[in-house]
């Protein structure tokens, strides 16, 4: 039997990242936050004072990245959510990034979240989640956490900047954001962490008994 591959992709604040590390525990396996592969290249290319949006600076940003770039404390943030979805637009980077994803998942398995895993990086997952939720509720979610950090960020700005986002990774090129075929789609606007991480593992399990 091949190893099992969870791919759990959905755009910004949905919910993906707590539900993918609670099902990489409870199925004890590795887990990976494809994101701040991302993050980490975009942080390359602003230290050097690049521009995110240089396809050039970019993918040479991705060529150099290290395992240490990952364990950086400063990946989250407006600036890092911005810049990690510039250099995600180009297919160069996304390609320098393929080969890490895949080889974490080689021989164990392991449960992955990101925007493209079921549909580029492991097109045949036994597994795959497509995580979303209202644009209102996953604004209020990301500007909950954020003015935690900053009282000034207004709600209106989170919503506008997810807004572009959204448009971004669901309209470039280079593996737009979009549910594979095969995947499920799990909508948490009206569900609490437990209720969605409830409704993951029955998936995962139907899945497993082959349904």
């Amino acid at each position: 039997m091949t190893a099992l591959v969870i791919a759990v992709d959905g755009p910004a604040a949905a919910g993906k990242g707590t539900l993918a590390r609670r099902l990489a525990a409870h199925f004890g396996l590795p887990y990976l936050d494809t994101g701040l592969l991302y993050r980490a290249v975009g942080r390359r290319v602003l230290d050097g004072e690049g521009d995110p949006r240089d396809a050039g600076v970019a993918e040479a940003a991705a060529l150099g990245l290290r395992g240490e770039d990952v364990q950086r404390p400063d990946l989250r943030g407006a600036a890092a959510d911005e810049a990690a979805s510039q250099v995600a637009a180009h297919g160069g980077v996304r390609r320098a990034l393929v080969a890490f994803q895949r080889g974490f998942a080689a021989g164990g398995g392991a449960v992955l979240d990101g925007r493209d895993i079921g549909t580029v990086i492991f097109p045949d997952a036994r597994v795959k989640l497509y995580v979303t939720a209202s644009a209102e509720a996953r604004a209020r979610r990301r500007w909950l956490e954020v003015s935690a950090r900053d009282p000034a960020v207004t709600l209106a700005a989170v919503a506008a900047e997810m807004a572009a986002r959204d448009a971004r990774d669901a309209g470039r090129d280079a593996a737009p954001m979009k549910p594979a075929a095969d995947a499920v789609v799990l909508d948490t606007t009206a569900l609490d962490a437990e209720a969605a991480f409830g409704a993951a593992v029955a998936v995962v399990v139907g899945k497993l008994a082959g349904g």
